[in-house]
């Protein structure tokens, strides 16, 4: 009974609240790859020494030391390749899908997961356009999306959008560094 007291104290002074799935995972590959008839998840298991340059690159590194990429064919043809990446807010996790065009580019972000309370906060900076800003960056381009809301949305849009950006730098990093392991 202590533990779940303790628990629960820890929880209230975070206030993180339950998850909300913005997007299906499922939904958000489709979305990201158009045209993919084929996917392939693919995983790069991380050693000490890049989970370490990668740190050092975004201030991140999985959990798990293993990254993700989802790499979708229609045919023989790679239409593109997308990764999952979380930021652990104070308020909870927030995970954006990033999606790349074979050449490298971020074709489209996606929020999927978002908390009770920071969804509505996820909502007002979607629909002030954040996503949008992040199209066409490269690996070694840095995310600005909540620079550019600052005038169009209120400050909690704007705090989540830094956030969005800091899962976008990561996936940014993760894809420009690794993904060329896993190429199919």
């Amino acid at each position: 009974m202590n533990l779940v007291l303790r628990g629960a104290a820890i929880a209230a002074v975070l206030h993180i609240t339950p998850a909300v799935v913005l997007v299906k995972r499922p939904d958000a590959v489709r979305a990201l790859l158009p045209g993919a008839d084929a996917y392939v998840a693919r995983e790069v298991h991380l050693s000490d020494p890049d989970a370490h340059r990668l740190h050092e690159l975004v201030d991140w590194s999985p959990d798990d030391g293993v990254l993700t990429f989802y790499n979708g064919k229609a045919g023989a043809t790679v239409v593109g390749a997308l990764t999952f990446a979380r930021v652990d807010t104070p308020h909870g996790p927030v995970e954006v899908a990033v999606g790349f065009t074979p050449q490298g580019a971020v074709r489209g972000v996606i929020v999927t997961k978002a908390t009770v309370e920071t969804k509505p906060w996820v909502l007002e900076a979607v629909g002030a356009g954040l996503v949008e800003r992040y199209r066409g960056l490269k690996p070694g381009d840095v995310p600005a999306g909540a620079a550019v809301l600052a005038e169009h949305a209120g400050k909690l849009a704007v705090y989540i959008a830094g956030e969005v950006d800091k899962g976008v730098a990561r996936a940014l990093a993760a894809y420009g560094v690794f993904h060329n392991h896993v190429r199919a």
